[in-house]
């Protein structure tokens, strides 16, 4: 059967998030047990959306909405038809749109697909020209584009998610590699249980041969760099904002290993980066590392709940002069080694499942387009 012209509301449901009350920062909404995503969410989601930063109280549900598991997730606000089907029920705001697929007519998977090929770059478009990029859901449902019919998306959405599973796999793997370096730090360096603990005195909460300087004197945060994005040109460095990667620049300001956290906007992530970077001016980045080792450095900056160091008023900003002045932990130089051995050789296994991956995503994204367009019949 050849490919049919259909817009999205002809193959489901479509109907924007819903987030009524005003201020929608109000504290009464959130910390109950209703995920919330929202657009940063679907962004860094691969496939599926399974977990997510923020949830809603019953009185955030009550305003809100509870979208069923299956639902296509579709952004229409500050990132522009990012797509992510979710694994959860759960709600999300008007920067969102839902897509319920009918099963007769799609297959939520080939939709997103088809989003990744052809219907972003098309969105995108119209959303161009605004103060801050937009898509309304009407001009997201102008938009016609060619399909199968139900089996052939079902056999094209398997191939291609096999690939999206394998790398959603080694994902999960990556983060319990990372929980058991940072569970091995707090053991040591918050529950005080390091190897020899048992013969070592403690004097005023410090264990024999520790230090508890000012955090200055072990590291230095440092404001990242200007970077509009007409000024970004196409290459392979990595930039870096307040919540991690947002985008690519030909020219690196800081070689690696580094460790950046947010400035302004999004306060208390911290990452770890193992190649040359751009940090943004939303970003505080290590300048130096005083006699620690970077990875020491993240786990002791995640430690340290650095959002309660806010000292915006409208706008979340870390106060980088109350942070430096803050006293910490800093170990005997044989356990700062032994930890380091250890972290080392954990984040060396990230760093082969995460190029495991971009050689997944590339194997994808080179069978994408020709499924997508019909080249390639299955």
């Amino acid at each position: 059967m050849s490919w049919q012209p259909r817009r999205l509301d002809q193959l489901g449901s479509v109907a924007r998030g819903r987030s009524r009350h005003r201020p929608r920062d109000a504290a009464h909404l959130y910390g109950g047990e209703y995920p919330f995503i929202q657009t940063g969410d679907v962004k860094h989601a691969g496939l599926y959306i399974s977990d997510c930063t923020q949830t809603y109280s019953d009185a955030g549900l009550e305003q809100s909405k509870l979208w069923p598991a299956g639902t296509l997730c579709i952004t229409i606000a500050a990132n522009i038809a990012d797509t992510a089907i979710l694994a959860i029920d759960a709600c999300f705001p008007d920067s969102v749109i839902g897509f319920v697929a009918d099963p007769h007519q799609a297959d939520p998977r080939f939709v997103k697909y088809l989003f990744d090929a052809t219907i972003k770059r098309r969105a995108q478009q119209f959303s161009q020209g605004a103060t801050q990029d937009n898509l309304s859901q009407e001009k997201l449902l102008s938009l016609e584009f060619d399909v199968p019919d139900i089996g052939q998306q079902t056999r094209i959405a398997d191939i291609l998610s096999a690939y999206d599973n394998l790398i959603q796999n080694n994902r999960r793997r990556m983060a319990l590699l990372e929980e058991s370096a940072r569970l091995l730090y707090r053991e040591w360096f918050v529950s005080l249980r390091f190897p020899g603990y048992e013969h070592s005195h403690i004097v005023d909460g410090v264990p024999d041969g520790w230090e508890r300087p000012a955090l200055e004197s072990i590291l230095t945060l440092q404001r990242g760099f200007d970077l509009p994005t007409q000024e970004r040109l196409e290459g392979n460095v990595p930039i870096y904002g307040s919540t991690g990667v947002l985008g690519y620049h030909s020219i690196d300001k800081v070689k690696a290993p580094g460790v950046v956290t947010g400035r302004s906007g999004t306060l208390g992530e911290v990452q770890y980066v193992t190649e040359d970077f751009w940090p943004l001016n939303t970003s505080l980045w290590v300048k130096e590392f005083k006699g620690i080792p970077p990875l020491f450095a993240l786990f002791l900056l995640r430690e340290m709940n650095l959002k309660q160091y806010n000292g915006g008023s409208s706008v979340p900003t870390l106060d980088r002069k109350t942070v430096h002045r803050v006293r910490v932990f800093r170990p005997t130089d044989p356990l700062l080694r032994a930890f380091n051995e250890f972290a080392t050789d954990i984040f060396a296994q990230i760093d082969n499942l995460r190029n495991q991956n971009q050689k997944l995503r590339a194997a994808r994204d080179l069978l994408l387009p020709r499924l997508m367009s019909g080249e390639i019949n299955v």
